[in-house]
């Protein structure tokens, strides 16, 4: 297969697992650690309107989504697209990170949040999931 054919098909399968992967852990957290009581975090407008009410183990959930999420998608990127090429990971990072940016806009969180999510969730784990698979 052409090599830039078989890298972009592996970006988006990178994309695709790393996205089921988020929303399935985004999904369990909600029985792992419940929103506090009486909110309603199924819609931005609820989850807007919720999180100032949340600790900060309510936001593990979701920062374990994004960066296990971003670190598949890289590692499988990788592996299934030239595993000597570590910018295939990087993409998936750089992917994730524009939607996890998105998400601080629509959704406002705390600063320490913000930061440790846009930090260490996406760059970092797209790097590693590029050197697991063996960039």
């Amino acid at each position: 297969m052409n090599p830039v054919l078989r890298n972009i098909l592996a970006i988006i399968l990178g994309i695709v697992i790393g996205s089921i992967i988020n929303m399935g852990i985004i999904n369990l957290g909600q029985s792992v650690i419940p929103p506090p009581e009486g909110t309603d975090t199924t819609t931005p407008e609820g989850l807007k309107a919720a999180i100032a009410l949340f600790e900060p183990k309510h936001f593990l959930m979701p920062w374990l989504a994004h960066a296990i999420g971003t670190l598949a998608g890289a590692f499988i990127a990788t592996k299934t697209g030239n595993p000597k090429k570590i910018w295939l990971g990087m993409v998936i990072g750089a992917f994730f990170l524009i939607g996890g940016i998105s998400m601080v806009i629509m959704v406002p969180s705390p600063t320490w949040f913000t930061i440790t999510d846009l930090g260490l969730a996406y760059l970092p784990m797209g790097w590693l999931g590029s050197k697991l698979a063996g960039a």
